[in-house]
């Protein structure tokens, strides 16, 4: 794997595409009626920019809601709320930022236009078509992308075919020139999608990415099924063509030793939301997130960039019910007792201790950091009450208990309230989501 060539402060100041505050939410439907009762909060939030030429790399566990934006972005899938812009200059960029309560009708009329030009899920007619065809995905399982009953003539000219941009034996002459670009030739012309290997199929897919000389794609995790020689081919051809063809990428993966060498710019996310994001050397050489760095030490080759960090423990929260605050803090070994905990982050705690969770027959919530938590028997409430005074719960939940109360076969208790914890400047581009300095954990 080759380094970046290019330095990112060096780069066009036009934006390519803009994510601006993306949420994703799925409905928790049940009953007969399928009647939603909540939402999966995959995207919560997330906002980034991707300049041409430049690779972005996002980067998280699996359940974070990287794949989730990576298919918004692409307009795959319509947001929540929030939006993505397509080829924002900096002046109608900067008209976007500016406050919605203090815009003037004239203001207004002119967030409108910017919409209906730049925002992807607004673009109608020829612009919706110079978007599509201008941001291309690849998928990570190469063969369920690829239709099995076609042949590669097929699959990579379809796009040509598509936007009538050839057709006939110039077609196939197109066809033969990506299939070059990506190291396969005119004898692979007429095979089908499971006559190839695993990485062959995944430069067929690239192939098909780069019939319409994009400007952007999107590359949802694209070496994760290949073997490490292949994933390193596949990750020098990618390199390679990003260089002649002035590519961006939004590279979504879950392995930070592999955004290292491809990524400008690197944004983690955790349930949701964005928790740190900056220059790639920088976060590298300095993370300012306990969880970019719990990433880290969960690679043997990234160790020396996390040192005194152990690997991720525990897992991920339901993103239905997110925790308060900061989201990591229920696996962070460094969380203080102002980082959010609450009621749930209890019930999470009982839900692993069969004996008391059996036993818990009701929750009644005043809000989020305050609840009395009801047993079948004053024996059970005895029990949670001791546990929460001892060393059995993290010190950390401990501390931020203010109230504590045992009334039979209830107890009531309280956490102090703290807010989301958002994104604050950490160094030139650099922003991390946590309480922290940097100092050392």
């Amino acid at each position: 794997m080759t380094q970046p060539s290019r330095d990112i402060r060096a780069a066009a100041e036009d934006l390519l595409l803009s994510v601006r505050d993306v949420t994703k939410h799925f409905p928790i439907k049940e009953g007969a009626l399928q009647r939603v009762v909540g939402q999966v909060r995959a995207v919560d939030g997330v906002s980034f920019d991707i300049r041409r030429g430049e690779t972005l790399g996002l980067v998280g566990e699996s359940g974070c809601g990287k794949s989730t934006l990576g298919r918004v972005v692409a307009g795959l899938s319509n947001a929540t709320s929030g939006a993505v812009y397509y080829e924002l200059s900096a002046a109608d960029a900067a008209r976007l930022d500016a406050p919605a309560a203090d815009r003037t009708a004239t203001q207004s009329a002119e967030i409108a236009r910017i919409e209906a030009a730049h925002r992807i899920d607004h673009l109608r007619g020829e612009s919706a078509i110079r978007f599509r065809r201008n941001c291309q995905m690849v998928f990570q399982d190469s063969f369920a992308s690829l239709n099995p009953r076609h042949l590669v003539i097929d699959i990579v000219g379809r796009p040509l075919r598509v936007y009538r941009e050839a057709s006939g034996s110039d077609l196939t002459e197109r066809v033969v020139a990506l299939l070059e670009q990506v190291g396969l030739g005119r004898q692979h012309l007429y095979r089908y999608p499971h006559q190839f290997s695993g990485g062959q199929r995944q430069r067929v897919s690239i192939a098909r990415a780069l019939a319409l000389d994009p400007a952007l794609i999107v590359l949802d995790e694209p070496t994760s099924a290949l073997d490490v020689s292949v994933q390193a081919q596949i990750l020098n051809l990618l390199s390679d063509l990003q260089r002649d063809r002035n590519l961006a990428y939004l590279f979504v993966t879950h392995d930070l030793s592999v955004v290292r060498h491809m990524a400008d710019r690197l944004v983690t996310m955790y349930l949701g939301r964005v928790v740190e994001a900056g220059p790639t050397r920088d976060i590298f050489d300095r993370a300012e997130h306990p969880y970019t760095r719990a990433l880290m030490a969960a690679k043997p080759d990234l160790a020396d960039g996390a040192a005194g960090m152990r690997a991720l423990e525990g897992v991920v929260p339901d993103p239905a019910r997110p925790p308060q605050g900061c989201r990591f803090h229920t696996r962070c070994e460094v969380a203080t007792p102002a980082c959010g905990w609450e009621v749930d982050d209890v019930v999470r705690w009982l839900e692993h201790r069969d004996g008391l969770f059996d036993a818990l027959t009701g929750v009644a919530r005043d809000s989020a950091f305050a609840a009395r938590l009801t047993f079948a028997d004053a024996a059970a409430a005895r029990r949670l009450d001791a546990a929460l005074r001892s060393d059995a719960v993290p010190a950390a939940m401990r501390a931020a208990i203010y109230r504590q109360e045992l009334r039979g076969p209830t107890l009531d208790l309280a956490f102090g309230r703290v807010p989301e914890v958002t994104l604050t400047p950490r160094g030139p581009d650099h922003a991390a989501a946590c309480l922290l300095t940097a100092q050392e954990p």
